[in-house]
């Protein structure tokens, strides 16, 4: 009965469309398939949320910044939520990924030359970006929105 008060109250909404929670693994493969993400954190100066090109290693997430940029700031342990998602703006459709976890510095110089051979890490933006971010998690979650077939 709420279903139809609500598809009568809201005519707009569309029906051929369905919006479904992925689990931890499914968004897992898509975390992996992609390069850039949103970092957010509750900064000095106060909330705080910017791209950043990623990998995934041992299923955490590791990014690279400069030791002046901002993101200089999760160097030491801070609450994170990371972010990546795709969509088809023509279909109103996609997909968005969602990791909570703790951020801080790649400090140990195994873990730093383990991580300098990894594949695809590479930074985009230019300069000395040779401070290593690790952003362990304590959930993976998202959820697609697709078309019905």
């Amino acid at each position: 009965m709420i279903t139809s008060q609500v598809e009568s109250r809201f005519p707009d909404q569309p029906a051929d469309r369905r919006l479904v929670p992925l689990s931890s693994a499914e968004s897992m493969v898509l975390l992996r398939a992609h390069t850039v993400g949103r970092i957010a954190w509750q900064a000095a100066d106060g909330p705080q949320m910017l791209p950043v090109t990623y990998v995934v290693h041992a299923d955490r997430v590791y990014f690279r910044t400069a030791p002046s940029s901002i993101l200089s700031e999760l160097v030491r342990r801070t609450p994170v939520v990371f972010e990546v998602d795709d969509l088809d703006l023509h279909r109103h459709t996609g997909w968005s990924v969602v990791v909570h976890g703790i951020a801080e510095a790649v400090a140990t110089p195994d873990a730093i030359a383990q991580l300098r051979v990894v594949p695809g890490f590479v930074p985009w933006a230019p300069g000395g970006r040779n401070l290593m971010i690790e952003v362990v998690p304590s959930s993976v979650s998202g959820r697609r929105l697709s078309r019905v077939a």
